[in-house]
C-alpha cells in the first residue's frame, strides 16, 4: 500500500519530472512553493499552493507573474475550474497595468456557466481567446473540476492556443490594423514580458506549468 507521504511526494515531484521528460521544457512551478513568482495587487490570500497546484481561492486573486520575462515560447499547463470560474493567462505582460491590455490575456472561463450565458459575452471573451481581440473556437472546456490541458505558443507575431488537443486560436498579431484596437491594446506590440495568472475572484487551479523558450 502506498502511504499518504509517498503519494504527496510523488505529486509534488511530478511537475519537475514532466518538464524533464519534454525536451527543452523547464518547470515554472515546483509543486510546493511560489518560488519564482511575484504577486501584484493581490486580493485576500492571493494565491496559495495546495496538493501540487497553484490555487486562486474565491476570496483571493490578483496577478501572479513569473519573475522572469519571456519573448518567444511554448507554455504548457493544466487548469481546472468550477461553476462560474474566471481567470486568465497573461503573456508578454508587464508587472503593472491591466495585463489584458498592457500585455495579452488568454481567457480562462467556465464558458457554459449560467451566469455567463445570461451576460451575452462577446466572442472574444470565451476561453482561449486573446481577450477582447481575437475569438477562440468554442466547446472544448472541461468543467466541474476536470483538468484541462493547454498549450500557448507565442512565436514572433503568431499566437496559437491549443486546448485539450484542439487548436482554438491561431492568429497573426500583425493582422490587427484598426487604430482604435491598437490604442486600446498596446500590449499587442510587446515582444516580451511575464507569464502569469489573472485572478477574478473565483476558485481556479493550475498545475504542471512548464515553458520552452524559442529562438
Amino acid at each position: 500500500m502506498i502511504s499518504r507521504r509517498e503519494c504527496l511526494l510523488s505529486l509534488t515531484a511530478a511537475p519537475l519530472l514532466r518538464a524533464q521528460q519534454e525536451s527543452g521544457f523547464v518547470s515554472l512551478f515546483d509543486g510546493k512553493t511560489l518560488r519564482g513568482w511575484v504577486l501584484v495587487h493581490g486580493r485576500g490570500p492571493g494565491y496559495v499552493v495546495q496538493d501540487g497546484a497553484i490555487v486562486c481561492p474565491q476570496e483571493g486573486g490578483g496577478n501572479l507573474y513569473s519573475e522572469k520575462e519571456y519573448s518567444n515560447f511554448v507554455l504548457r499547463l493544466e487548469w481546472r475550474l468550477w461553476e462560474g470560474g474566471n481567470n486568465g493567462i497573461g503573456i508578454r505582460a508587464p508587472l503593472e497595468g491591466d495585463a489584458a491590455y498592457a500585455g495579452m490575456e488568454i481567457q480562462v472561463l467556465d464558458d457554459e456557466a449560467e451566469v455567463y450565458q445570461k451576460m451575452s459575452l462577446k466572442p472574444t471573451q470565451y476561453t482561449g481567446s486573446v481577450y477582447d481581440v481575437f475569438p477562440a473556437r468554442r466547446g472544448f472546456v472541461r468543467r466541474n473540476g476536470a483538468w484541462n490541458q493547454e498549450e500557448i505558443t507565442a512565436d514572433g507575431r503568431r499566437i496559437r492556443v491549443t486546448l485539450n488537443g484542439q487548436v482554438v486560436t491561431d492568429v497573426d498579431l500583425g493582422s490587427v490594423t484598426d487604430p482604435a484596437v491598437l490604442k486600446k491594446h498596446p500590449g499587442l506590440a510587446r515582444t516580451s514580458g511575464r507569464v502569469g495568472f489573472l485572478g477574478h475572484g473565483s476558485h481556479v487551479e493550475f498545475r504542471n506549468i512548464r515553458i520552452r523558450e524559442l529562438k
